[in-house]
Formats: structure tokens, C-alpha cells, sequence
């Protein structure tokens, strides 16, 4: 797994879309992230054509939705993104949210069947509590390659960052900027000035510090290239000491009964 990728939720502009995936992959991003709930499968594949980067060096990572999570839904809608994308297979593909129409036994039954025939090279769950995630553990037969949710210095996520350790697998972050919200966070902002650095590359290189942690922040235009570039940032034991002690265990956003299970 990159240590980075580009998120794409709600970039559903197809040219900005297309425009961006493109401009990230030649900047160096190797990871590209996008959903059927995101309406923008078709630009993403178009913006990794765009690009001058061959399909087989990018982790192109996509998620059923909720909805399609029925057995025969789940095997229908995956090839069908598959076709949005342009592409013989996806590297990743989530179970986005275990709601809606999911169902342990047929949805894991058909994840481990689009393994098995090769429309995905690894499966991916999303969302998942610990319950919920020993539960598909125990259904699956493919492997488990990452594991995203919500995660920023707001929200550390420490008993999914320690099951990801134990198990194997990443854990992907989306909003590691806590959508916005972390950029004017006084401690932020104090440690980006004392290391010449914006709040938003403090909070991807204190993401780039955790094991098993890899960061897909959304951005378009210069968002892009800088996210990229946060990489060089190297945060000293104090900075990350006093980011870490933003936790307030918390989604910004928790708006699944996945989270209340």
C-alpha cells in the first residue's frame, strides 16, 4: 500500500475530477480512491488514462454501496464499476458501510467470490467496528488489505490502528484533515510555524508517523501537489506528543448505525 492517496469523495465535476486524478498521479501519488456512492468512477478512470503513469503502478481502490450489498447486487455492481472505471480489475474493493442492505454471510460470499475470480486483487472493508470487523474476519476467506474510516489527530482511532496491527492489514484514513476542521486547531498551528510548514502538511505527517496508517486526503489544484509534499515533513517526539493529545475520540461526522453497534 502507498503511504498516500488521493481521496475523491465529493468530486463529482467530471473534468475536475479526471483533471485532478491525472495531475496527482504525475506528481507521484500512487493510490487513488473513489466509491459507487461517489458518482465519479468514470472520471477517475479517465483521469488515470490521462495520466502518464502506467494502469499496473497505480492501487486503484474503489467500494460497493451500501444499497448493492445483497450477494447478487454486490457481484453485479462491482463489474459494473469495474466498466465505469475502464479497467480488467481493481486493486481494492471496500464493503463501503456494513448498513443498508449488507448481510455478513451473502455480502462476504461474494466479496470472496470476486476475489477468487479476479475482478479484485484484494478485499476491503469500510466503516466496520471491532465487532463488526471480527465478525467479517471470520466469514472471509480472502485476506483483508486495509480497513478506512474516519481518522485524524481528533479521532486516533487507537483500537482500530492496535486490530490493524494484530491483523495485518492498513488502516486508511479519510478526512485526515478532520474535514477542514484540525487547520486552524491552535496546537496545529503553533507546530506548523515552528517547523515552516502549513497545518494541513502537520496533520498528513502525523498521520505518516502512525504504523499502519495511510492518509487520502481530498484536493484539487495546488491541494494536490502540496498534500504530496507533505511527505518530507518529519514532526519531532514533542509535536507529536502535543498532536496527540487533540484526541477527543470522536467522528466529526457519525452518521452510521455502523458506529452505535
Amino acid at each position: 500500500m502507498p503511504p498516500l492517496g488521493l481521496g475523491t469523495s465529493g468530486n463529482d465535476d467530471f473534468e475536475q475530477c479526471a483533471d485532478t486524478v491525472a495531475a496527482a498521479l504525475d506528481v507521484g501519488y500512487r493510490f487513488v480512491d473513489t466509491a459507487q456512492m461517489y458518482d465519479n468512477e468514470e472520471a477517475v478512470g479517465e483521469g488515470i488514462r490521462r495520466s502518464s503513469v502506467d494502469r499496473d503502478d497505480v492501487v486503484v481502490a474503489t467500494k460497493i454501496h451500501p444499497e448493492n450489498l445483497a450477494y447478487d447486487d454486490a457481484k453485479r455492481t462491482a463489474n459494473a464499476s469495474l466498466d465505469r472505471l475502464g479497467v480488467d480489475s481493481v486493486d481494492l474493493l471496500y464493503v463501503h458501510w456494513p448498513t443498508g442492505a449488507y448481510d455478513p454471510d451473502g455480502t462476504l460470499r461474494a466479496m470472496d467470490e470476486l476475489y477468487d475470480d479476479g475482478v479484485t486483487d484484494h478485499v476491503g472493508l469500510s466503516n466496520f467496528t471491532p465487532r463488526l470487523l471480527d465478525e467479517a474476519l471470520d466469514r472471509l476467506d480472502a485476506p483483508v488489505a486495509a480497513h478506512q474510516v474516519e481518522c485524524h489527530p481528533r479521532f486516533r482511532q487507537g483500537e482500530l490502528r492496535r486490530y490493524a496491527r494484530q491483523h495485518g492489514h492498513a488502516l486508511v484514513c479519510y478526512s485526515p484533515l478532520g474535514q477542514g476542521d484540525l487547520l486552524d486547531d491552535p496546537v496545529i498551528v503553533d507546530v506548523a510555524d515552528e517547523h515552516d510548514a502549513s497545518p494541513a502538511a502537520v496533520c498528513l505527517a502525523w498521520a505518516f508517523a502512525q504504523e499502519t496508517l495511510v492518509p487520502i486526503p481530498k484536493g484539487t489544484g495546488d491541494h494536490v501537489g502540496a498534500n504530496y509534499e507533505a511527505q518530507s515533513l518529519t514532526l519531532d517526539d514533542d509535536a507529536l506528543a502535543r498532536i496527540d493529545d487533540l484526541d477527543e475520540n470522536r467522528l466529526i461526522d457519525p452518521d452510521s448505525a455502523a458506529w452505535n453497534q
